[in-house]
């Protein structure tokens, strides 16, 4: 059945496993179901994006979620899986006190990791033009008060750049270290121009790395033995499955519209067999029958 939230071990475990110079793979979820079955395929841990949350929503990645809503999600898919699970905090929502109420939060929800970017207010999708930086220090101040307001030492606390957009990679290595040098346990460069820049960024902040690999991005689809090379320790693909998911549920409405039944796209639906053994129906019924038999006795 489902995992509890109050369980911290998933945080113990990814400390200690992105110290390990292994690569972790975290696919993102887009909802609790699809968190069930990144861990029955036997990944490394769950990311929740904040474009993916947006679009859940029917909202664009631009700032427009609130604490509320993302910790909310963040405890679904905490419940759903023994996994670690890494959220996109995006700026904190908020300054320095709002980032400690951030913390506290994601903290109760359960989650192993999250992180938090160097933008203004309100962001925008890392990977589109436009986006704008705070400056250093304040950059510095908000991983400081995640930091600072961190209960649990075993939370690991990522620091997003997206500076290297926008002033190239040498003030992303300089961010890199002041963000280590303030805390973080990993840096999350984002849009990185190539593979190499990673290890750049880990040799200069000299704490783990994250990689972003995502689709219609303005990095490339880096393969894992490239990112394992370049001594990456957590690669996201956060918005994925979500895009399959909805790709393939536009093909099966156009099938519908044109052809009245959805007997051709069958075979590509999970069955409901398989839908029952992710959401673990034997141990729910297992445990009803157990309840109602020993109150029959009563």
């Amino acid at each position: 059945m489902a995992s509890s939230a109050a369980d911290h071990s998933p945080r113990r475990a990814l400390r200690a496993r992105i110290g390990s110079g292994d690569l972790l793979l975290f696919p993102g979820a887009f909802n609790a179901l699809s968190a069930r079955l990144i861990a029955d395929k036997q990944f490394d841990g769950v990311y929740l994006s904040g474009a993916v949350t947006a679009a859940d929503l029917g909202l664009p990645d631009i700032g427009l979620t609130t604490l509320t809503e993302v910790a909310a999600r963040a405890r679904q898919i905490v419940r759903a899986t023994t996994l670690p699970v890494l959220v996109d905090a995006d700026t904190g929502f908020g300054e320095v006190v709002n980032l400690a109420r951030t913390v506290e939060h994601l903290e109760h929800a359960g989650v192993a990791a999250f992180h938090v970017e160097d933008q203004v207010n309100p962001k925008r999708c890392g990977h589109l033009d436009g986006k704008e930086v705070v400056d250093l220090p304040t950059a510095v101040r908000r991983i400081a008060a995640c930091v600072t307001a961190r209960s649990d030492p075993e939370t690991v606390i990522v620091a997003r750049t997206d500076v290297r957009a926008l002033d190239g990679s040498a003030a992303m290595l300089e961010r890199a270290k002041a963000f280590a040098d303030a805390g973080a346990d990993m840096i999350f460069p984002e849009a990185v121009a190539s593979v190499g820049e990673y290890e750049a960024v880990r040799e200069a902040a000299g704490v783990p790395v994250l990689a972003n690999v995502t689709e219609f991005g303005k990095n490339e689809l880096f393969s894992t033995s490239e990112l394992a090379s370049a001594g990456v320790s957590i690669a996201i693909y956060p918005v994925s499955l979500l895009r399959l998911a909805m790709g393939v549920a536009e093909t099966a409405l156009d099938t519908l519209r044109d052809k009245g039944t959805l007997a051709d796209v069958v075979p590509q639906m999970q069955t409901r067999a398989r839908l029952y053994e992710l959401l673990d129906y034997a141990s729910y019924n297992e445990f009803d029958s157990t309840i109602f038999n020993d109150v029959g006795r009563w």
